[in-house]
């Protein structure tokens, strides 16, 4: 009996160990795959929607514009008052070492026939109104009358023809002229709408539309960027002999050539910011524009009256620097001195004098000659101003009318 329960034991004993061992061999956990919990610094990935540029959604939208606004962009066509002109010409080559010698006796009567010369022009301009009425510059087709022959070339569907047209108004200061094309079968003419050349932003797209190089080249489309604004030119007037200084220009990289001159500048949506004017002649890819918020302030005025008036006073004048305050033994260097009167201007008329002293014209305050200037601005011919001058250590008041300023002022 005893030694069947040591057997027992036994058998019992084993089996636990085996049990045991078992156990141990065995995994103790099991593994799940699962996602890592998120911690504090970690954000969820979002993918926000933004809009595409202009040009993904359309990428004809330069095209499109074009379409919309070629018909009504016009080629300018100006032919002058014959001229009389001297047709000697040395019969040998300029760089000729017996030139001078073949011109002494070669210059007379019987080789120098005077004959008759023809001289034309062109350029741009754009439809602005549907009765014909065309928008370009001064200095494509001249003033209202010099004799000269206007033809606007119009190729819009079911128009495409030549017109005869006149100058209605313009102004060589500002560089514009306004035309009426002699419509005389009362077509309907396409227009390009006029936008805000004040909202413009630097680096915004431009497209200009015009005739570089005549006709053979008409409606050429380019493409660029507004490059700056409030740009100062001066160009050399051939007419005047004087340089012409051209203020608050519009640069744009958009090519602008001979021929231009007139056309369009026109926005992304298709509206006229700017009217393409002039080229820098040392550089690529700088051309200038007049404003076209500067053309929308006097087209009343150049299509009612045929011209721009200027208010004008017609005095030379500066600042006042400490020697002309010692000079004129002023208690300040409040005011301009004016230096010289013209003769037959409303200054002279209402009594201004050299070395007078403005303080003060109608209830402002005169520091600087920059107020004159932004006073005057503010004025048109025909306005009456009250001038406080300082004359000899005398307070005086004037009263002046301002004139419209002559053009060779200008």
């Amino acid at each position: 009996m005893r030694k069947r329960i040591t057997g027992v034991l036994i058998v019992l004993a084993v089996i636990l160990v085996l049990s045991s061992a078992v156990a141990h061999l065995s995994p103790r956990t099991t593994l799940v795959a699962q996602e890592a919990p998120r911690t504090e610094t970690e954000t969820p990935v979002t993918v926000q929607s933004r809009a595409l540029p202009m040009f993904m959604d359309n990428p004809y939208v330069i095209a499109d514009i074009a379409e919309v606004a070629s018909p009504a962009t016009v080629f300018i066509s100006v032919t002058w008052p014959t001229e009389t002109v001297d047709t000697y010409r040395r019969p040998f080559s300029t760089w000729d070492p017996f030139g001078s010698f073949f011109d002494f006796w070669f210059n007379d009567p019987f080789f120098n026939q005077p004959r008759q010369r023809t001289v034309t022009s062109a350029g741009s301009g754009f439809i602005i109104d549907q009765s014909g009425i065309v928008l370009t510059n001064q200095h494509v087709v001249g003033n209202k009358g010099e004799g000269q022959t206007i033809t606007v070339v119009v190729d819009a569907p079911g128009l495409e023809r030549e017109y005869e047209a006149e100058i209605i108004g313009s102004d060589a200061s500002l560089d514009l002229a306004v035309l009426r094309i002699l419509n005389e079968e009362g077509h309907i003419f396409p227009t390009l709408p006029l936008g805000d050349s004040d909202a413009t932003r630097v680096g915004e797209w431009t497209i200009a539309i015009g005739n570089p190089y005549g006709r053979d080249f008409e409606h050429t489309v380019t493409v660029g960027v507004l490059s700056a604004k409030g740009r100062e030119i001066t160009i050399y007037n051939s007419e005047t002999g004087r340089p012409q200084v051209y203020k608050n220009l519009m640069q744009t990289d958009a090519a602008i050539n001979r021929g231009n001159s007139g056309g369009p500048l026109l926005n992304i949506k298709g509206e006229v910011i700017g009217i393409n004017t002039a080229v820098h002649a040392q550089a690529q890819g700088i051309g200038f524009a007049i404003p076209i918020n500067v053309a929308k302030e006097v087209l009343d005025e150049l299509i009612t009256t045929g011209g721009v008036s200027v208010p004008w006073l017609g005095i030379w004048y500066q600042n006042i620097t400490e020697s002309v305050a010692q000079q004129l033994r002023l208690p300040d260097d409040k005011g301009v001195v004016v230096m010289d009167v013209v003769k037959g201007s409303p200054a002279e008329e209402a009594g201004l004098k050299p070395w007078d002293v403005i303080r003060r014209i109608n209830d402002r305050d005169i520091y600087t000659i920059d107020d004159v200037q932004d006073l005057m601005s503010q004025h048109k011919a025909g306005d009456k101003l009250l001038i406080t001058i300082l004359r000899s250590g005398q307070v005086q008041m004037l009263e002046v009318t301002l004139g419209n300023k002559p053009d060779y002022l200008r």
